[in-house]
C-alpha cells in the first residue's frame, strides 16, 4: 500500500533537477521542515557534502510518510534527522531491509523537539485539563499515536485529535480551531515569539510514553537506504561521515550551526537564536539502553496496531 501511496503522494511533486557530479551517484536526501534536522542542513549549507565529493540533494516533504514513501518509490536514497522513526519502521514491514539508520535524534525534557502548545492566554495548565478537546498534531501516524497516547496516559479522555500541517498548528490555536496542539519545534519558539502561544509541557514522550522525562525518545532519524549503500558502499561511508561533521557542529558550535534554519524551517533571521536543539547519536556508539529505549517506543506501535507485525530495531541499525 506505501508503494502505491508514494506514487501518489509523490505524483505532484516535481523531481529537482539533478545534476551528476562525475562519477558520483546522486544522493537524494528527503527531509521535514523541523528543527531536529539541523545537522542535514548545516552540511549542505557548510558544503560539507561537497569536500567529500558528493552529490547530494535535500527534498522537501510535507510529512514524514512522504519521505518513506519516496525512498520506497526509488525517489529518494534516505532521511535527514527529524524523519519520524516510526515511518521508517513502516516503510520496513512493507519492503523488509528497506533502510538503515546511521543517526537518530533523541528528545526528551533536556533536549527539547515535542510539545504541547496552548493559546497565549489560555487557562489550561495540565494536560489532563484537555479533556473532551478538539487537539491538533502533526500530519502521519506516528504524530496521531504520540498525541493521543500522551493523552490519555496524562488523564485527559475523550479528547478529539486533528491532522493539521505542522506550519498551521500556531494559527490554529490562535484562531480558536484547536484547543492545544502536540507539536514539535520549532512550532513552539514560533508561536512564543509571536505571543500566540505558550508552552504546556515539553519532553512529554519520554515522560508518558518511555516512563521517565530524561529517557532517549528516538522519535526522528537519518537513514540511507540498503540498497544504496549495497551498490556504492563508499559514497554511503563519505556521506556518513560528512555528515557526521553536521552533528559535530551543532554540537560544538550551536550558534554557527543554526543559521541553518533558516530556509529548511519556518523559522528565520534572529529567532533561529531561540530555538532549542535535540541531542544526536549515531547507530555505531549506540549503547544497550539506547535500543532498549527505541525498541520499547517500536514495540507501542505494534501493540496499538499501527505496525502490522513487530518491528526490530537492532535490524534497522546500520553497524558500519
Amino acid at each position: 500500500m506505501l508503494k502505491a501511496a508514494a506514487a501518489t503522494a509523490l505524483g505532484a511533486i516535481a523531481a529537482p533537477a539533478i545534476v551528476r557530479a562525475q562519477g558520483t551517484p546522486p544522493i537524494r536526501i528527503g527531509f521535514w521542515p523541523v528543527a531536529s534536522g539541523l545537522p542535514f542542513f548545516a552540511a549542505i549549507d557548510k558544503g560539507y557534502f561537497k569536500e567529500a565529493g558528493l552529490n547530494v540533494q535535500a527534498l522537501k516533504f510535507a510529512s514524514p510518510q512522504q519521505v518513506t514513501e519516496a525512498i520506497l518509490a526509488g525517489r529518494a536514497e534516505g532521511s535527514a534527522s527529524g524523519t519520524a522513526s516510526a515511518a521508517l519502521a513502516i516503510g520496513e514491514i512493507a519492503q523488509p531491509g528497506l533502510v538503515k539508520i546511521f543517526c537518530a535524534n533523541p528528545s526528551n525534557a533536556r533536549y527539547v523537539l515535542d510539545e504541547f502548545l496552548v493559546a497565549k492566554d489560555s487557562p489550561i495548565q495540565r494536560i489532563a485539563e484537555l479533556k473532551g478537546k478538539k487537539i491538533g498534531c502533526g500530519p502521519g501516524v506516528q504524530n496521531v499515536l504520540m498525541a493521543r497516547t500522551v493523552l490519555e496516559r496524562a488523564g485527559a479522555t475523550g479528547a478529539t485529535v486533528v491532522e493539521l500541517p505542522i506550519g498551521q498548528h500556531v494559527a490554529a490555536i490562535a484562531a480558536g480551531q484547536i484547543e492545544a496542539c502536540y507539536t514539535l519545534e520549532p512550532t513552539g519558539t514560533i508561536g512564543r515569539l509571536n505571543g500566540a502561544t505558550r508552552t504546556l509541557e515539553v519532553g512529554v514522550i519520554a515522560k508518558y510514553l518511555l516512563g521517565d522525562p530524561m529517557a532517549p525518545w528516538f522519535g526522528g532519524s537519518a537513514s540511507l537506504s540498503s540498497e544504496f549503500i549495497a551498490r556504492h558502499p563508499d559514497a554511503a561511508r563519505k556521506y556518513i561521515a560528512a555528515y557526521r561533521r553536521g552533528v559535530e557542529l551543532v554540537q560544538k558550535n550551536l550558534p554557527e550551526a543554526r543559521a541553518s534554519l533558516k530556509g529548511y524551517t519556518a523559522i528565520e533571521g534572529a529567532l533561529t537564536a531561540e530555538v532549542p536543539m535535540v541531542d544526536y547519536v549515531f547507530s555505531t556508539d549506540f549503547k544497550p539502553s539506547d535500543v532498549a529505549y527505541f525498541q520499547k517506543y517500536f514495540d507501542l506501535f505494534a501493540e496499538k496496531g499501527i505496525f502490522s507485525k513487530r518491528v526490530l530495531v537492532d535490524s534497522m541499525l546500520y553497524k558500519g
